[in-house]
């Protein structure tokens, strides 16, 4: 089962994840993507697993190549993300059983990656089609699974749901400034808003 809310975090280093992963963790954040092109991301993903809540997903995303998604598996990652439809890469996962979200924009890469056997499959950037965009894809590929990521804000969750995505891939809209020092009680909050938005979803 897909996490409705996956957050991304991409930082100057890997040594600003850990309190941002616990505070997302703490208030109801339960899938955490890091990102490759942050340095120090796979050499930190052990030890931000084991200072984590119990339960959180800890994935590994920017994920462009084959060697970085074998990478990603052997320290654990629970599930990849790619900015890219790479058949390989997703052949990779799934041959590991590790959940895949790689990434496209057209529904040809979107469909290439949902045939390859990818969980659901990332439309980035999606702020630029916006929610209506999934309801045209559902027209020839009425089961494809997508997850809108890019541009997507708080406010924006519930058409999204509405429109009927699987998931939603949240970065600087909730993370904020928390990975550059920021406020991290301001983070709980943002957190704790977007809760509320998709537990009122969820009861309607």
């Amino acid at each position: 089962m897909i996490s409705p809310v996956i957050a991304v975090l991409r930082a100057a280093h890997a040594d600003r994840y850990a309190p941002v992963v616990n505070v997302l963790a703490e208030n109801g954040v339960r899938a955490v993507e890091l990102t490759m092109s942050t340095p120090g991301t796979l050499e930190s993903l052990s030890s931000i697993r084991r200072t984590a809540p119990d339960g959180v997903e800890i994935g590994v995303g920017t994920v462009t190549t084959v060697d970085q998604a074998r990478a990603a598996l052997d320290v654990g990652a629970d599930f990849l993300v790619t900015p890219t439809t790479n058949l390989d890469v997703i052949a990779t996962a799934v041959r590991a059983g590790v959940p895949i979200y790689p990434g496209g924009f057209t529904p040809t890469e979107l469909w290439n990656g949902w045939d390859a056997g990818a969980t659901a499959v990332k439309l980035f950037p999606a702020s630029v089609v916006g929610p209506e965009y999934i309801g045209h894809l559902r027209g020839p590929f009425p089961d494809i699974q997508v997850v809108p990521s890019g541009g997507v804000g708080i406010e924006d969750v519930p058409a999204w749901f509405a429109a009927g995505a699987a998931a939603v891939s949240l970065g600087g809209p909730l993370i904020g400034d928390a990975l550059r020092g920021g406020d991290l009680g301001q983070l709980a909050e943002r957190c704790r808003r977007l809760g509320d938005v998709v537990a009122e979803l969820e009861v309607a």
